[in-house]
């Protein structure tokens, strides 16, 4: 028995144009589909929700500082591998493999430069760098930073972006540096400078617990991470609910640990006000 006399029509199935590469972010927070060449403009802030991406050390510069003013220090320091560290990764194959992604040498950046015309001392930290920790080379230069603004009598701004702490492939070299720049706050403050700490996405751990927290003004952009150990694992250690926004930035305003939030585009005008009323 014949079902279908007529043969069945061919469907012409037209393949979908596909989406060319490297055009378009998902926010990472509203899962918005955003033109990378617009987020750019916007300063890597997602119009939509206004979460802040993370930026290098070097575009986290070129938004504070006045173009061309920026004259950086140490630029060539770089780790040794005291302890021999060998793992999945040894040491100077991770330094390289992270010099190689972000052009930089190490995980800190500093120098000096102008504000709307108003020279300061800068130091930046930068978490794609092993997670911008804290080890020896990255603790001398916070250091020198602090030093050169104490010696040249002039503000000191250090914008923080590390998700990591003292780091593992230094040992007690890493640890003692948080010691190193917090003495050389401490002697920064006697002296009558003023240091404004600026806290971004993430700040935690060591470089948390030494110089980031030690700012005579703490300023944070909205939403950023920070504290000392992440909330799941002290969720997991205290075996209880955190509160709502726990460690976020505006969690830390509401409790008194920071001063100011302030959204990136508006940081710079804020930072040269600040160093109108507050002189060194």
């Amino acid at each position: 028995m014949i079902f279908f006399s007529k043969k069945p029509r061919k469907i012409n199935v037209t393949r979908k144009k596909e989406i060319p590469g490297g055009l378009w972010t998902k926010c990472l927070s509203c899962g918005e589909l955003l033109y990378n060449k617009k987020l750019v403009e916007n300063l890597q802030v997602c119009p939509k929700c206004d979460y802040h991406f993370r930026l290098g050390a070097y575009d986290r510069i070129s938004l504070l500082l006045d173009e061309g003013s920026f004259n950086e220090f140490h630029k060539n320091m770089q780790s040794k591998d005291p302890l021999t560290f060998k793992g999945p990764s040894h040491y100077p194959v991770k330094i390289k493999q992270d010099q190689k992604t972000t052009g930089m040498k190490e995980a800190a950046i500093v120098g000096d430069g102008n504000i709307s015309g108003k020279r300061v001392a800068i130091g930046v930290t930068d978490s794609r760098f092993i997670m911008g920790s804290m080890g020896s080379v990255v603790g001398e230069k916070i250091t020198r930073i602090i030093e050169y603004a104490d010696e040249q009598k002039i503000p000191l701004i250090i914008v923080s972006g590390s998700g990591g702490g003292a780091r593992m492939y230094e040992g007690l070299f890493s640890l003692m540096q948080m010691a190193k720049t917090s003495l050389a706050l401490e002697k920064l403050h006697q002296n009558g400078g003023l240091f404004i700490s600026v806290l971004t996405n993430p700040t935690m751990a060591g470089i948390m617990a030494s110089f980031a927290s030690l700012g005579d003004l703490i300023i944070a952009e909205p939403r950023a991470l920070i504290g000392f150990t992440g909330p799941r694992v002290i969720q997991q250690t205290i075996k209880q609910e955190l509160p709502d926004g726990f460690q976020t930035s505006e969690f830390l305003l509401e409790h008194g640990f920071l001063d100011m939030i302030v959204a990136r585009a508006a940081m710079k005008e804020t930072l040269a006000k600040i160093i109108d009323y507050l002189p060194v």
